[in-house]
């Protein structure tokens, strides 16, 4: 038997002269996977074995003794069973063996991949089953961090009634320990498209296991496998394709956050607010105020207002002052010239000059935005309105609109343009709120808004109290 599975010779037909072989699960280089059945117990178990072949580096057996180590640990009906670990030392086969129970379910690659589709409810139960396992296992000491959650890896029972069916965790061959990374043992693993942005520089943390959460449910929802879908600043773009209610919509961005501050800090936390989500609670992602951000948010029910202070002095204000004086000097020795010379001949040099007038009157008045203006944007249950201060003047840019003319609110992050010559622009974070015709604008620039974490911070206020999706 195992020499047709293993095309090995018959010595290697039982191991440990207790488990016999009875098929090939799953192979790759140095790895195999069998279904055997324990002679002693009658049960299906599932055999792991690390060979010693010529593709074998020390990483594996490192790996696969921590797997060993960790599920032997490990107590939980939804993760296989420690039952052995043994050398192999045969004439055909030489390495390690480790036994754990065998679990008789699909994963959700293979259920994916015959067509089965999964409703937004299905989802959340499969969701929440997984976000309990990472509760358990995260809540251990120290905690354990899986590092390679995707889709093969999860198993699903039958459906059961209303149930999505008994949700499994299993391959701890990437597992790693809180501690044995912070003592310097880190090995990069896991699967592109399911990683987080910190796990390619060898750093996991129980944050990095909601991620891969996120991006599986992704491809359950979309069938489409995470790297295949478009990325924005390594945010995975799946809303045009996975057509699901706004709370899931926001958990998912939540929980597939590139920015490790941005996402859910635990397991328990993902958990309480996909609970929310289904009793419709608005907006329960709390996208709270950035650390050190200098805006002032006023609000209640029937008003809003954000308060952009001057950012201050920078060293770069100190050119553009310079070269917008020398600017507005020469503008001005043109159009003394040109207004000497007889009447008529002098008007077109005159008015020649004008649009340089206002490219100077735009710096000097950027350059004093920055340093004495503030921008107040105001909404109440009348009109929106944004205001621009500086040394006592007053002035809307665009006109106040009526607030029943909000018609969008759109996030535009940082990203890059290029022309018709090839030559590329990175295009600074934008805010826009549409008002019928008009346009209110919030960017990073002159003003205190220095970062796009307070530009999101801001949207998700924003559309929090409009009662209005944010549009990417």
């Amino acid at each position: 038997m195992v020499s047709e599975i293993l095309g090995d010779s018959p010595e290697g037909d039982s191991f440990a002269s207790r488990y016999e072989v009875q098929q090939l699960l799953g192979k790759k280089s140095g790895r195999r996977s069998l279904l055997a059945r324990d002679q002693v117990t009658g049960e299906l178990v599932v055999i792991k074995l690390l060979s010693f072949n010529s593709d074998f580096e020390w990483d594996d057996l490192k790996l696969f003794e921590r797997e060993a180590k960790t599920l032997k640990s490990l107590s939980h009906p939804a993760i296989p069973r420690y039952l052995d670990y043994f050398d192999v030392n045969s004439p055909n086969i030489k390495g390690f063996a480790l036994v754990q129970s065998y679990i008789s379910a699909q994963t959700l690659e293979q259920y994916l991949q015959t067509g089965r589709t999964f409703t937004e409810a299905e989802v959340k139960q499969v969701a929440t089953a997984l976000l309990e396992i990472l509760i358990y296992l995260h809540g251990l000491h120290p905690p354990v961090i899986h590092r390679d959650l995707k889709p093969s890896n999860i198993l699903l029972g039958e459906r059961s009634g209303n149930s999505v069916g008994q949700v499994y965790l299993v391959d701890f061959g990437s597992v790693q320990t809180v501690l044995a990374a912070e003592a310097g043992t880190r090995t990069v693993v896991g699967t592109y498209g399911y990683m987080p942005p910190e796990q390619f520089g060898a750093r996991t943390v129980p944050a990095s296991d909601l991620y891969s959460l996120g991006a599986t449910l992704i491809y359950l929802i979309t069938g489409n496998h995470p790297a295949d879908l478009p990325q924005k600043d390594f945010r995975i773009q799946f809303e045009q394709v996975a057509h699901l209610s706004p709370g899931l919509t926001r958990w998912l961005q939540w929980m597939t956050e590139p920015s490790l501050e941005r996402r859910p800090s635990s397991a328990a936390a993902a958990l309480k607010a996909l609970n929310e989500s289904e009793l419709k609670i608005p907006y329960a992602i709390n996208i709270v105020k950035p650390l050190g951000s200098k805006i002032q948010l006023k609000r209640n029910s029937d008003y809003l207002e954000i308060l952009i202070p001057p950012v201050g002095f920078k060293p770069s204000m100190l050119f553009t002052g310079l070269f917008a004086i020398f600017w507005n000097f020469f503008i001005l020795f043109w159009t003394i010239g040109a207004l000497s010379a007889p009447f008529p001949f002098n008007l077109p040099f005159a008015l020649f000059s004008l649009p340089f007038w206002g490219a100077g009157f735009f710096m000097i008045s950027t350059l004093l935005m920055g340093l004495f203006g503030n921008i107040r944007l105001t909404l109440d249950d009348q009109q929106i309105a944004l205001r621009y201060e500086l040394l006592g003047l007053k002035f809307y840019r665009p006109r106040p609109s009526p607030k029943e003319s909000i018609t969008k609110l759109v996030y535009i992050p940082r990203h890059i343009t290029k022309n018709s010559d090839g030559d590329k622009t990175i295009v600074a974070a934008q805010l826009e709120i549409w008002a019928g015709v008009q346009k209110y604008h919030l960017g990073i620039n002159s003003s205190a808004i220095q970062s796009e974490a307070e530009l999101e911070w801001l949207s998700h206020e924003l559309s929090d109290w409009l009662g209005m999706e944010i549009t990417r």
